[in-house]
């Protein structure tokens, strides 16, 4: 049995329908469709949306939790929706708003155009430095967060570089000077 598959999804703010397999949801920001397989089955119980198996097997399990996982996150985001702040580190470093497009300064010889995709926002603090990206769909605010950490990864030695806000970087000590 699934440990994540048979939790409830609270879905109080959004407006559910189930019709078979299609689970239709409506919330303040989006509104869309999940259909599940044909081994799981929804119901509405106390204000929760369960998520159960037609038949206990090895491929069921498989599926259970992922299906529920990716109904909770598109619930969730037609509630309230999902932020990742991204930070810029280094001297001259940032990010310019050009319409849906982001203009960086990255210690190259040359900017770099970063389009965004029509789902996610950034916001960016007057540094330029400290970007807030939002989204209702939570899979495309990790790719894009992703793409935008790919285009100068932090570094361990200066700690420079384009980071998560809650991201560790591990240090490494630089050449010891020889006396």
């Amino acid at each position: 049995m699934s440990k994540i598959g048979r939790k409830p999804i609270d879905v109080s703010g959004v407006t559910v329908e189930i019709n078979g397999n299609d689970i239709s949801f409506k919330g303040k920001k989006i509104a869309g469709t999940h259909s599940l397989p044909a081994l799981l089955k929804a119901e509405i119980v106390d204000g929760n949306l369960v998520i159960t198996a037609v038949r206990k097997t090895a491929e069921t399990n498989r599926i259970w939790g992922l299906n529920r996982a990716l109904l909770a996150n598109k619930i969730i985001g037609a509630q309230t929706g999902f932020d990742k702040q991204i930070r810029i580190v280094g001297l001259g470093f940032k990010a310019i708003a050009q319409g849906p497009k982001l203009q960086f300064s990255l210690g190259f010889s040359h900017k770099i155009d970063f389009d965004l995709p029509a789902d996610v926002t950034v916001e960016i603090d007057k540094t330029g430095q400290l970007l807030t990206c939002r989204s209702s769909n939570k899979e495309s605010l990790g790719l894009v967060c992703s793409k935008i950490r790919a285009l100068r990864p932090p570094e361990p030695y200066k700690g420079t570089g384009i980071q998560y806000v809650n991201e560790v970087i591990r240090r490494k000590a630089g050449k010891a000077k020889s006396a």
